[in-house]
């Protein structure tokens, strides 16, 4: 084999948080905060099986660890 060719699939994920902070008098604000987590849906695989002899050689079967599908949250925050 040659140098490097056993790497596994690479790691890419994009967070994204927006605010918006907003007056309704002197001394009430309220923010809206919309998070995205993994924003382009990027599926980050795990290193494939090390086994070259099994019929699961080179398989890849799970994710990442740490590693989420997308996920969005939206917050409304009141503060006086």
């Amino acid at each position: 084999m040659g140098r490097n060719s056993y790497r596994g699939p690479g790691f890419f994920q994009s967070d994204l948080a927006l605010a918006k902070n907003m007056s309704i008098t002197e001394r009430v604000g309220v923010q809206f905060r919309a998070d995205a987590f993994n924003l382009f849906n990027k599926v980050n695989l795990a290193n494939p099986s090390p086994l070259v002899d099994a019929p699961s050689g080179g398989m890849i079967t799970s994710l990442v660890n740490g590693a989420i599908q997308r996920q969005m949250q939206f917050s409304i925050s009141v503060n006086f």
